[in-house]
């Protein structure tokens, strides 16, 4: 229950800063309140997380997969090109979370 929460939390940040892309610095109405409601609920979602991860594990799990979807739907959705070094350095975020799901003894198993 505790990673399905930090994933919803993950979700809700993801679609508010894909709206934020949309939003085109706040000129448009529809996008903007999308990432009104998206991000409240991100940082609603994330602080019901805290009551079961370490602030630090679930701000790095719940940044690193951010960063990571968002870099997706960029390339996907926006046309945003990443370079090789890009896409390593998100290989090593999704390294690192793994890491610390699999073998750190601070994170909820």
């Amino acid at each position: 229950m505790p990673y399905l929460l930090l994933a919803f939390a993950v979700l809700a940040e993801t679609i508010g800063t894909t709206a934020l892309q949309a939003s085109q610095q706040f000129t448009r109405v529809g996008p903007t309140i999308i990432v009104i409601l998206a991000y409240g609920a991100a940082f609603y979602l994330l602080g019901i997380a805290l009551k079961h991860f370490p602030v630090g594990i679930a701000y790095a799990i719940w940044s690193g997969l951010g960063i990571v979807l968002i870099a997706a739907i960029g390339l996907v959705v926006f046309g945003q090109k990443l370079d090789l070094a890009a896409v390593l350095g998100m290989g090593l975020i999704l390294t690192g979370i793994l890491v610390i799901h699999l073998f750190s003894n601070t994170s909820p198993h």
